[in-house]
């Protein structure tokens, strides 16, 4: 068994809460932790950029000079990727750099981060974690006292409206529902706190199969 810090929204150590270790994984899964963000980061590129080939700059397709008796090199058309103001030739174009990862390997991915930030004492259980009102010092307040100031991971079974506006002027605080969070959240902040419905969620995803995946 593994232990869990519990925290009131003070920042007080108010008990522990054990974690199934058939539940964590921390023997296998690299590659799959490695892939996992490499597919997160490959996800969020735009994929816009764009050059014209000499098929599609402006231009007639009249000769230059005529072919010989010039001195010059022999040219076909300006529109020629040799010439200045010329199309690009192999230059990129419009495309997307999504990745498709299996998914057994984003389980098993899933399974090896969380499990490494339990294992490091990252991971922080809060009781009773309700803001009233939308204020930002009930959030500061909290992340100072569980010396949680260079960013953390707020982990809910479903985000309210209070939370969302108490946390978002904080820097490096993110609010994020347990069932969405991904591997790249979870290794980006050093810090994760979560509800008691939100780790149930957690266990959840943390029990999923994924015999086969290395």
């Amino acid at each position: 068994m593994t232990n869990l810090a519990i925290y009131d929204m003070s920042g007080a150590a108010v008990g522990n809460l054990e974690i199934d270790d058939n539940l964590m994984v921390l023997d296998r899964g690299e590659q799959a932790v490695h892939d996992a963000v490499l597919a997160c980061l490959a996800g969020r590129r735009a994929g816009t950029a764009s050059t014209l080939r000499k098929g599609e700059v402006a231009g007639s397709n009249k000769k230059p000079w005529k072919q010989k008796g010039t001195g010059r090199a022999r040219a076909g058309l300006k529109q020629s990727p040799v010439w200045r103001g010329g199309g690009v030739a192999f230059g990129p174009h419009p495309r997307s750099f999504a990745m498709k990862l299996n998914r057994k390997v984003v389980s098993l991915a899933f399974r090896r981060a969380f499990s490494e930030k339990i294992a490091s004492g990252a991971v922080h259980l809060v009781d009773g974690l309700v803001v009233a009102a939308p204020r930002t010092r009930a959030i500061a307040g909290m992340l100072k006292a569980m010396k949680a100031g260079k960013g953390a991971l707020i982990l809910v079974d479903k985000i309210e409206k209070n939370l969302a506006l108490a946390c978002r002027n904080i820097p490096n605080v993110e609010v994020v529902r347990a069932s969405d969070v991904s591997v790249y959240q979870l290794l980006f902040y050093p810090t994760i706190l979560v509800n008691r419905a939100g780790l149930d969620q957690v266990k959840e995803r943390l029990a999923k199969t994924d015999k086969g995946a290395q």
